[in-house]
Formats: structure tokens, sequence, C-alpha cells
């Protein structure tokens, strides 16, 4: 086997040590185009698969095309480098989808998408792997990675190994930005994590026409991919700045005489059932409850509905699901199905959103930017989990005619690793703002 030279930069000889200490488990590097990522972690993978014979490792990307265009091609120009040759040193199918080293190690190409089909992941969940690498984390679910992590177990004790997942990311507002850069910069991060930036301008290897060609990017694309900068989002499809959405837990609705319920019912698993208690459009008192019995919900319901004297016409509850059990048996609510047609406006014309979700999603926008929406609530984890789910409202295809719609709840759930709950609630809550008190009726929206 060739001697391997790697020359590392200063950024990757940290992540190294990360990757090679007794305690660190996952390792997040990135920060900004042309940190040298790829290369890191198809580096790894090779000198790990040459040092522990008959090891197994995923080398991931949310889609396997990309995979296939980018980080292999990384590998194969690394494999080049070192003398690694194809047939004498590994054998490559690329229909197999894997890399099988002479000694018995075996890297396997995963895609890591999330789909409808397969929402648990199953066809990861049935690996059993030594470690991993997921090339541009960012794209992929917290979900593919927990199940992924889940797996890493095979060979691990017979070579005194402990389980490993490197991750390379560029700066984005999505799960990754709350499980790793914010604990970094408030050093609380756990001490099985660890967090490395790097950018293009410390790696002494890249090119500077490179450098070059970042400096020339748009705005957003520059703060990101340049200067490795976390905190700036300039998305154009985003319906809220971060300001404006912080804004929403100091602004003071106008007091009102009447008061709201908003109810969004828990579907799956480990999310919860949120209900918000508005006075006109302050939010004036939040619950997050455990998945539990329809019946408990409704009692739930009934006990705040009389405390804080909100009629049952008043209250709107998530009617997709579960949350139809919850209709049925909470008399006069108004259950709210996401899916169904825009109302009418008072011009008597139908406005061009793909759904009642989207229409109260954009009113509830307007009226934020207006600072007429408040949230008042002395828990912290609801105020960071409301600005992360709102930062995720979105519209689909900005530039596309047709009807106006919102980026899915599927890709929210893989962006944040979670079920925006909160947001539902609040959009839930515009109900009563576009559809005018004299025309509410006793059923379905």
């Amino acid at each position: 086997m060739p001697t391997i030279n790697w020359q590392q930069t200063e950024k990757q000889a940290i992540a190294w040590e990360a990757l090679n200490d007794a305690h660190t488990t996952e390792v997040l590097f990135g920060g900004g185009a042309g940190g040298g990522k790829t290369r890191l972690g198809v580096s790894w993978i090779i000198i790990q698969c040459l040092q522990y014979a008959g090891t197994r490792w995923v080398v991931g990307r949310k889609v396997l095309k990309r995979l296939k265009e980018t980080t292999l091609a990384t590998f194969f120009e690394v494999c080049r480098d070192w003398g690694i040759e194809a047939e004498t040193h590994y054998k490559y199918s690329e229909m197999g989808g894997t890399i099988t080293f002479k000694n018995g190690s075996l890297i396997l190409l995963k895609d890591l998408a999330y789909y409808p089909t397969d929402p648990e992941f199953e066809a990861l969940g049935s690996l059993e792997i030594t470690g991993a690498f997921v090339d541009e984390a960012s794209e992929v679910g917290q979900k593919a990675i927990n199940i992924l992590n889940s797996r890493r177990r095979y060979l691990l004790d017979v070579n005194n190994l402990i389980p490993k997942t490197l991750m390379t990311c560029n700066p984005t507002k999505k799960w990754l930005y709350n499980e790793f850069y914010k604990p970094h910069k408030e050093n609380r991060l756990s001490p099985y994590r660890k967090f490395i930036s790097a950018l293009a301008s410390e790696n002494q290897f890249v090119s500077r026409h490179y450098i070059e060609n970042l400096k020339k990017l748009d705005e957003n694309s520059k703060q990101r991919l340049l200067y490795g900068n976390w905190e700036f989002d300039n998305d154009p499809s985003k319906l809220l700045d971060f300001n404006t959405i912080v804004d929403l837990f100091t602004n003071t609705a106008e007091k009102s005489e009447t008061t709201y319920i908003s109810c969004d019912v828990a579907r799956f698993g480990m999310d919860k059932t949120i209900i918000m208690v508005w006075n006109g459009l302050q939010v004036i008192h939040i619950e997050a409850i455990d998945r539990t019995s329809t019946k408990q919900v409704v009692e739930r319901l009934i006990d705040l509905s009389d405390r804080y004297q909100v009629r049952r016409s008043h209250i709107v509850i998530d009617e997709d699901g579960v949350g139809g059990g919850v209709v049925d048996n909470l008399e006069d609510c108004k259950g709210f199905v996401n899916n169904s047609s825009p109302v009418v406006n008072s011009e008597g014309t139908k406005p061009n959103y793909a759904n009642l979700k989207t229409q109260c999603a954009f009113e509830f926008a307007r009226l934020a930017q207006l600072g007429k929406v408040g949230i008042s609530t002395d828990n912290p984890q609801f105020k960071e989990l409301i600005i992360q789910e709102v930062e995720q409202l979105k519209q689909k295809n900005i530039d596309n005619e047709g009807k106006i719609a919102l980026v899915s709840k599927d890709e929210i759930k893989e962006s944040i690793g979670r079920s925006p709950d909160f947001l539902d609630a609040i959009i839930m809550r515009m109900v009563f703002e576009i559809v005018p008190e004299k025309h509410f009726f006793i059923g379905t929206f």
C-alpha cells in the first residue's frame, strides 16, 4: 500500500484530532465554501478503511446523484493523489453503490433524502456500520442523521473504536444551527460533539481564483460561503425576516374584549399538542402537552375556555388526522382543514392561494410586519422553538406563476428535525381575521 502523505490545513488538523479522540462521536466541520470539507471527509474514510480491515462505513448525501458528482469525485481525486488505485487497492460498483477495499473494508454510498414512502428511514435502520461521513449535512434531515448514528456498532469493540460521524456543511438556519453552531457559540455544546469552522481564506491549498469568484456572489451567498456567516439569512422566499420574528415577543397587540384558542393536536410519536390562548392578536397563554387522548385534550380546552372566557365558536382546532376526534367532541368549535379552499375576500373574489393554510399564513405575515401580533411567554424554550419554526415559513417556488403555496410541512420537519406545531397553532388563529364574524358558521373551515 502506498505511503499516505496528507498535508492538512490547520482546521482539518483540529477536526482530525476530534475524529481520533476517545470521547467525540459527532463532528461538524464547515462554515464556508472552499474550506476543505469534502476532502477531509473522504480522506478520513479512506484512512479508516485501510487501517481497520473488514469495517463498514457510510458516505451519504441528500441525493445520491449529487454524491456521485461531487463527493465521489473528490474520493477518486484523493485516491489518485495518494497512489491508491482502482482494481488494485479497491473496487467501485456503480450499480451497487459500494466501494470495496482489498482488506474487506466497505464503503456504502447512501441517499439520505426524506421520502414520504419511508418516513422512518427503514432503509437505514437495517444497516450495521462502523461510522459515517455525511457531506452537505445541512441538506439532510436530523432524523436521518439520528437513525444513521444509531447504526454505528459494526466491529467497534474489535478495533477498540468509538462510534464517529463526520458531517460537513455550509452555514444554514436549519437544525445544525440549533444543534451545533448556536450551542458552540454559547459555550454549551455537548462534550460528545465538536464544531469546527473552516473558510476558504484558511485553506492554503485553495486557488486564489476560487476566493475571487466567491467575492462576486450575491450578498446572501457571499455572507454564507465566503465569510461563513451563520447569522445572515436573506432568503427572499421567507415570509418574515428575523427581526420581525423576534419582535413578536416584544410587540403588544391592541387589547380586545374578544378571546380565542387555537389548538394543533399531536399526531405522531414525539409531536405535542400545542394550545394557544389569545386576547385579540396577543398570545397570552401557551401549553405544550405530550401526546394524550382525545378526551383529555377536549377537557383541557374546556378548562381553558372557561378560565379565559373563550366562546366555543372562537376555538379553532386542526381537524386533519387526530384533531378530527377533538373537533367532533367539542361542540360548536371550528375545525381547520389545512388543504381546504381559501376564503372569498371582501370583494367577493377568491384569492390566488393554494389552500386555506397558505391564506392564513400570509395574513399572519402581513399582521406581524405591521407589528399587530404579539406573543407573551415566560418560557424561553417556547420562544426559541417558535422563532425556529416561524423562520421556516416560506413561499414555495417563489418565481413560478400559479397558485401561491407554502413550503410543505414535511420539508420543514426535515429542516428542523420536528413538526412545526407552534407555527401551525399561530397560523390557524388567523382564520378569524380572514373570515368576517358575521359569516361564521358552526362547522369546518
